[in-house]
């Protein structure tokens, strides 16, 4: 049995551009269906400009009256220093990186160069990251003694607001789930209650409802039970995405993750993707990397990653939210 033994490292701008770089910009910030900032100076501050009020004013000849500062709101994204770590048996780990490689159709399995083992490795270790950083910006809580405790996720901030009623809260029951329509009942409800801001931002197009995969698969089936022929087809070859009246329907994929934690395990919210923030930084604490290594001692091979990471919700008067009881 062979087994990878070359030792791999990155620091400074090959932990920027080989690591992180590919999965938190493009198709794969994209995928996370959320604001990505990456590597803005720590600490990570987003700044709101109040463009809303009238600036407009009638000509005479006074010349200018000079007009007020634009107002300006700042929202420090609070980043934790994390760490991920993975070991494999060293038998296991060669069979997983060159069942990645053989399953390439441009590689030459008679001279794997030292480039696409690294590859191999390094995207297996990257996605395991990337799934992480996703389920931790949702369910994420630092107050827990276990599970995903590196930073406070985007569920902990909206259910202060709801218990603080600083936004729009409505429940269900699991035996209202028993009508499919009562998924168009809940979207319903949370646009009719939605800030005039908010419905205002649904023109720029980055209005989402992120909803638990029930209440998407029940909406589903009500989309499965109108009668044209349309519905028939999808039925039978899926849905490549929902939405509800041009607004995405996100479904947030955390199904083996909340029954483990105490957020609602049943929840929608309507809110703009950009209200949700991840910030990810690589470059502004001293020893952030990337290793993987062979251990032959005990025969294995080890992956770990230090970086810093934390999310936030901007704008609590943008999140509406429903959960069930």
């Amino acid at each position: 049995m062979s087994y990878l033994e070359n030792a791999k490292q990155y620091t400074g701008s090959d932990l920027e551009t080989i690591f992180f770089r590919p999965m938190l910009t493009g198709a794969s910030a994209q995928d996370l269906g959320v604001r990505v900032l990456y590597n803005l100076p720590a600490p990570t501050t987003v700044q709101l400009w109040d463009g809303q009020r009238n600036i407009l004013q009638k000509y005479d000849a006074a010349g200018w009256t000079g007009g007020a500062a634009a107002a300006k709101y700042q929202k420090t994204i609070a980043l934790k220093r994390v760490k991920a770590e993975l070991g494999f048996s060293a038998a296991d780990y060669f069979s997983l990186v060159y069942e990645r490689i053989a399953a390439s159709a441009d590689v030459n399995m008679d001279d794997l160069s030292g480039t696409v083992l690294e590859q191999a490795e390094t995207t297996l270790f990257r996605q395991a990251v990337a799934e992480n950083i996703r389920a931790t910006m949702w369910v994420g809580d630092t107050s827990a003694a276990s599970g995903y405790n590196t930073f406070d996720g985007f569920l902990k901030a909206v259910e202060e607001f709801a218990a603080d009623e600083q936004i729009h809260t409505t429940t269900y029951t699991a035996a209202e789930l028993d009508d499919p329509q009562r998924t168009v009942e809940l979207f319903d409800n949370l646009w009719q209650n939605a800030d005039g801001r908010l419905q205002d931002l649904r023109a720029e197009g980055q209005l989402a409802f992120f909803v638990t995969s029930d209440l998407y698969y029940l909406y589903e089936k009500y989309l499965d039970a109108k009668g044209a022929d349309a519905a028939y087809a999808d039925a039978i070859n899926g849905r490549p995405a929902l939405a509800y009246h041009g607004i995405p329907i996100v479904d947030v994929r955390l199904g083996k993750y909340l029954p483990g934690t105490a957020f609602n395990q049943s929840f929608c919210m309507l809110t703009d993707r950009r209200n949700l923030v991840l910030a990810v930084n690589t470059s502004d604490f001293p020893g952030n990397e990337v290793r993987m290594w062979y251990n032959p001692d005990e025969m294995e091979n080890r992956q770990r990653a230090l970086f810093m990471a934390g999310c936030d919700v901007l704008d609590e008067a943008l999140v509406c939210y429903a959960y069930r009881q």
